[in-house]
């Protein structure tokens, strides 16, 4: 053998053990993805698609649940490590009660992408129209659909009775049946519909004054897994970061997400640009987070806000470029 072919096999050796220890090297962090369609919580999906978190050695395992609701539980159980899109109310009632959990990042300000409507031949017209016989559905306890419901409610005085109802397809089905009166929405699910004329839009999150410019939601982390596995936690925050980049900037990000959901392009750029600017998704954004606890202890979420020290501890979001 020649020195030259024995220094070319002796590369691909090195070269193939450093692919193996790559491979190796990758870690597996579980996600819990309530509503796990929507545009706003696509960044672990498409990220991975992309080949972005592989390329900060992470894989991600996850898996979608009917709402907040079920995603806090299953990162309090340890059964997820992160739990993406869980309302910022709920996840800070499980804290002040104990559970381990933590915020590692903000997933959205305002309530600009959730809805509710009636099927086109309802006879109600506006919330106003809805008296105690009416039934309004949001998806799970805690969840930011449920947080606006009593919104409605409380700041705006509307009386039809909310309950929970699971997913955004579950719901269109008990909507359109008859056994809700007025269905609940985040976008881009029902945009179709509402193009077609099947439904009508009868309220918007933005109705309820306190929620616009609120952190209405945040990205959850099971405590211990973040003691343990830190440095995971934080390669999986610069991977999230960069794919929201890439979500914002890529056509291919559309195109991915426009297989998934089955939609045309267009409709998906419309509803990214028009109901869900990069903006509000903004992982460092923490807006207005007195309000959302004064609104948390009215809504019986909290029994007193968080004091200084607990919000430090609540909030531990590895800062961008860490």
């Amino acid at each position: 053998m020649s020195n030259r072919t024995g220094l070319r096999l002796l590369a691909l050796v090195v070269a193939s053990a450093s692919l193996l220890s790559g491979a190796r090297a990758a870690d597996s962090v579980k996600v819990a993805i309530g509503q796990i369609d929507a545009w706003a919580n696509q960044a672990p999906t498409l990220g991975m698609k992309a080949g972005i978190f592989q390329k900060h050695g992470i894989a991600l395992e996850t898996f979608g649940t009917q709402g907040a609701g079920e995603t806090l539980q299953a990162v309090i159980s340890g059964s997820a490590d992160i739990g993406i899109g869980i309302g910022t109310a709920g996840a800070m009632r499980a804290f002040a009660r104990g559970a381990p959990v933590r915020a590692i990042a903000a997933a959205y300000v305002g309530v600009g992408d959730q809805y509710w409507y009636v099927p086109a031949n309802s006879p109600l017209k506006s919330l106003a129209d809805a008296t105690d016989k009416h039934t309004m559905a949001y998806s799970t306890n805690g969840a930011t659909s449920h947080v606006v419901a009593l919104g409605f409610v409380k700041q705006l005085g509307v009386k039809a009775n909310s309950f929970e109802a699971g997913a955004t397809t579950e719901i269109y089905t008990m909507t359109m049946s008859g056994q809700i009166d007025m269905g609940w929405a985040v976008v881009p699910f029902g945009l179709a519909e509402l193009q077609e004329g099947k439904i009508r839009v009868i309220a918007r999150g933005p109705e309820v004054p306190t929620l616009r410019n609120q952190t209405i939601r945040v990205q959850i982390v099971n405590a211990n897994a973040l003691k343990e596995r830190k440095d995971v936690i934080v390669r999986f925050m610069r991977a999230y970061r960069e794919s929201l980049d890439w979500m914002y900037s890529n056509p291919l990000a559309v195109k991915y997400y426009a297989e998934t959901i089955k939609q045309p392009e267009s409709l998906v750029v419309m509803q990214r640009d028009q109901y869900n600017p990069k903006e509000a998704l903004s992982p460092d954004r923490l807006s207005d987070i007195d309000q959302v606890m004064a609104d948390a202890v009215e809504m019986k979420f909290l029994d007193a806000p968080l004091n200084k020290a607990q919000l430090a501890e609540f909030f531990q979001i590895p800062p961008p470029g860490s």
